[in-house]
């Protein structure tokens, strides 16, 4: 009998032969993101519902400075499940780091180059000479952000901070702009925003630059008209952000954890009581949920797209 039969046996439960959850299920860890971030709103999120879905686990969300130290964390085995921008994960060879794989794609973030309305800059090029933000040290921001600047040759000065501190930085003018990659709309810009008027600089140039240089994670895209009050469609770079597992977690608990994200997940683009929604779920699908680019699929995670292949 394959695991989606004994899922379904079983209510959309998995469970062990007592009735009580796996044992790697007991406590699972799921690294997420700084404060004002994406990653900490949406890893909630699945938390809430994986928690809900097996009983006896305790999934437990770990804030983070984002991408590379979810990462770090997996590999040492202080999470079993975290979030990462795709080209975080891509080493020099194109491949992740030996002891990590996917679980699932889940929604693409947008490079977000923000400024106040009042700034003198105007393009990226115009940046130079400035202070900026270049997203929480061991970001999937910072990573980008590093990437793009030396790939460009733009000279500028950096400071390394959450998303929380940039917004607060920006609108205090200890920095004259902020990087952020990050889905739409981002708390922490929204609450800027809300409260003073900004602008997003174009970047379909450095789109275009970086996914010639570097082929498969950016995408070139647009943060729409409807993402912050008051600022125009702007051209941007998207990356995609992945759900990573370490290697050694039990299949059974990566497919409970795959049939639970694909099945539920749809909950998390409302209100719910004690939460808000969280726009970015909306794009969590199974067509695109397997195109996780050259990270190989966790077994547990590959069963459960063989078993739901449509």
């Amino acid at each position: 009998m394959s695991r989606r039969a004994v899922l379904a046996a079983a209510g959309g439960v998995l469970l062990g032969c007592s009735g009580d959850a796996p044992a790697d299920l007991a406590d699972l860890r799921l690294a997420t993101g700084p404060e004002g971030a994406v990653y900490r709103r949406i890893g909630g999120g699945l938390a809430e519902l994986i928690g809900d879905q097996l009983p006896g686990t305790s999934v437990v969300t770990v804030p983070s400075r984002a991408s590379t130290d979810n990462i770090r964390m997996l590999l040492r085995g202080h999470a079993d499940l975290g979030l990462s921008s795709l080209d975080a994960v891509i080493g020099p060879d194109g491949l992740p780091p030996r002891g990590i794989s996917a679980l699932c794609r889940l929604y693409d973030s947008y490079l977000h180059l923000v400024v106040l309305d009042g700034s003198p800059i105007r393009s990226f090029a115009q940046l130079a000479g400035h202070r900026i933000s270049f997203g929480a040290r061991d970001s999937g921001t910072e990573f980008t952000t590093r990437r793009l600047v030396e790939l460009t040759g733009i000279e500028v000065t950096g400071d390394t901070l959450n998303q929380a501190e940039s917004a607060a930085a920006l609108v205090s003018g200890d920095i004259d702009a902020q990087f952020s990659l990050t889905g739409i709309p981002t708390p922490a810009i929204s609450q800027v925003a809300a409260e003073h008027p900004i602008r997003l600089i174009e970047l379909a140039d450095q789109a275009g630059q970086l996914a010639r240089v570097y082929r498969g994670p950016y995408i070139p895209a647009t943060i729409p008209v409807t993402a912050y009050d008051g600022v125009p469609a702007t051209p941007t770079v998207a990356v995609p952000n992945v759900l990573l597992a370490r290697d050694g977690l039990r299949s059974d608990v990566v497919y409970a954890v795959a049939e639970t994200i694909f099945t539920r997940a749809g909950v998390l683009t409302t209100d719910r009581p004690d939460a808000a929604a969280v726009p970015e779920a909306w794009q969590i699908n199974v067509r695109t949920g397997i195109s996780t680019g050259s990270i190989p699929l966790h077994p547990g995670a590959a069963e459960w797209f063989r078993d739901h292949k449509r």
